[in-house]
């Protein structure tokens, strides 16, 4: 079966919809189909592409783990700024259908969401190539902008909005991530209730293992003593990890030197936040490392003894659910779950963490200091959830299914 797949992301990029494309159409080339991506040259977070390749008008083909990965210029933007983000989101939707003309006709064709003009992708290639449309949905676009204060309900909002509810109706069918995602389209377009099912994230338990911490990572970061609380994944405006810097002043007046928080990645808010320690003089509490190969995470996740996965407090995120919680239970560290919905109910029925109400610095602090004060119960817990992970959670098990979806679709004679 030829499957032809539009994603904005892709490795070597780190986000999460890079890796879970990358893990599900390496697992579908295993089971001996045809896959091609049509994707970006690599350039997330920070707007600059990546050594090695170029942002060529011409499009550039590589193989990678028996995928063929096709990349087309973008107007190459930071994540961050509205515009530049919305002109790099534009460029790809017409460099991708002009792409995909030059393509084979595929059985079918898979577009991943964020963001949505990459699902418009699919929905141009669709009508041209004459196959049918999954649309996989990981991100509520645009309402999630306007979530973060990143762009201003108005006309152009409704616009987009419009376009989105057209997006959905023009699908074969509908993928989503999560049962909040699956609610939120539904609500929008009820008929989409008979052709959406759910796939959630998952977690390549063969990569993500319990690890010894590593002394002289901890000791790069002049942690090597403390308890320390990793917050790792996109620095973002939906992130809220202002209220990191808010914790850690309160730690520092209360003498509590033993807790720091190390946040891994880069974003919109990274040299805010930055200046932020700074300024209130917390930057020995709270360490940034920057953007880190993808390889470095189980050492990371290893050298931790809990993490925090936040998201801001409004209604739409509550409806989210990260991918980097199952790794951490995989890799059998305690979460600090600040984010509400399905997503916590996933980590508390593992018994991998406790919830933390969002933007709440008090509740941060009093979660991490009990942890800190009773590291061996907060040890045993992570143990407990890596086994409900990998029952209920198994990347392949995931890819498997989404596979099933594909050829459903696709058809009894699709080759």
């Amino acid at each position: 079966m030829k499957i032809l797949f539009f994603t904005h992301y892709f490795p070597p990029e780190v986000n999460a919809p890079a890796t879970r494309t990358y893990q599900h159409c390496k697992r579908w080339v295993q089971e001996g189909h045809d896959v091609t991506v049509v994707t970006c040259a690599p350039n997330c977070p920070d707007g600059v592409v990546y050594e090695g390749y170029r942002n060529r008008f011409r499009k550039q083909t590589e193989s990678v783990d028996g995928i063929k990965v096709v990349r087309v210029w973008t107007y190459v933007a930071a994540n961050s700024g509205t515009l530049p983000r919305i002109a790099n989101y534009v460029s790809y939707f017409f460099s991708a259908v002009l792409a995909s003309l030059t393509l084979s006709r595929p059985d079918v064709i898979v577009a991943t969401s964020p963001q949505f003009f990459c699902g418009w992708a699919g929905v141009w290639a669709s009508r041209l190539k004459r196959a049918p449309l999954i649309l996989e949905i990981r991100d509520i676009w645009p309402e999630s902008i306007a979530a973060v204060g990143a762009m201003k309900k108005g006309l152009l909002t409704k616009y987009l909005e419009w376009l989105e509810k057209r997006m959905y109706r023009a699908a074969d069918r509908i993928v989503a991530v999560g049962t909040g995602y699956r609610d939120n389209i539904i609500a929008k377009v009820p008929k989409t209730a008979d052709i959406i099912s759910v796939v959630t994230n998952g977690v390549d338990a063969d990569r993500f293992q319990p690890l010894d911490p590593d002394p002289t990572f901890k000791a790069s970061y002049g942690l090597t003593d403390q308890f320390i609380c990793s917050y790792v994944g996109t620095i973002g405006m939906a992130h809220g990890l202002e209220v990191v810097i808010e914790a850690a002043i309160q730690l520092k007046a209360q003498g509590r030197q033993d807790i720091a928080f190390l946040l891994v990645g880069d974003g919109a808010k990274r040299e805010e936040l930055t200046r932020m320690a700074t300024e209130n003089g917390v930057n020995d509490l709270v360490k940034f490392t920057g953007r880190l190969p993808k390889e470095r995470m189980p050492t990371v996740i290893a050298s931790s003894d809990c993490s925090l996965v936040h998201l801001r407090g409004t209604e739409l995120f509550g409806t989210v659910i990260p991918s980097k919680i199952f790794e951490l239970m995989a890799m059998e560290r305690p979460i600090i779950m600040g984010v509400r919905g399905p997503a916590q109910d996933i980590v508390l029925e593992a018994g991998g963490g406790q919830p933390m109400t969002p933007d709440d610095p008090e509740d941060l602090v009093r979660i991490v200091t009990q942890m800190a004060d009773s590291k061996s119960e907060t040890s045993a817990s992570g143990k407990a959830a890596r086994a409900h992970v990998l029952q209920h959670y198994n990347r392949d098990h995931l890819a498997g299914q989404m596979l099933e979806t594909i050829c459903s679709v696709a058809g009894p004679d699709a080759s």
